[in-house]
């Protein structure tokens, strides 16, 4: 509701929901740059993702390779991944969460976002 009963001014609401859109878009932009890490076995796997969630680098120490055993590398390799990629939301929730409440929570009235 607009106080004193009067109509929300629409230019501004459009110019508030820009902004708020480009300031998601930004947000975006820059979780798609920065890198996260996940590592499993104290170390031995490492996993590195964006933090739109991309794997972008798996570096695997020589003592975790038993060529009798790659049962347990590659669980090694994917509690790696799994690590690095809840990294990632925590690091979304962070950078998007102001953001999408805004837009989701009723941050313009009026508008369906």
């Amino acid at each position: 509701m607009i106080p004193g009963g009067g109509q929300p001014n629409m230019q501004q609401l459009l110019q508030q929901a820009q902004k708020m859109q480009q300031d998601l878009a930004n947000a975006q932009e820059e979780l798609a740059r920065t890198e996260v890490d996940g590592q499993a076995g104290g170390g031995l796997v490492r996993a590195t993702v964006t933090g739109a969630g991309e794997l972008r680098a798996l570096k695997i120490d020589p003592k975790a390779v038993d060529p009798d055993d790659t049962e347990t590398l590659a669980d090694l390799i994917v509690a790696a991944v799994q690590a690095a990629n809840e990294n990632a939301q925590t690091l979304q929730q962070q950078k998007l969460g102001p953001l999408a409440q805004g837009l989701g929570g009723g941050g313009i009235p009026g508008l369906p976002f």
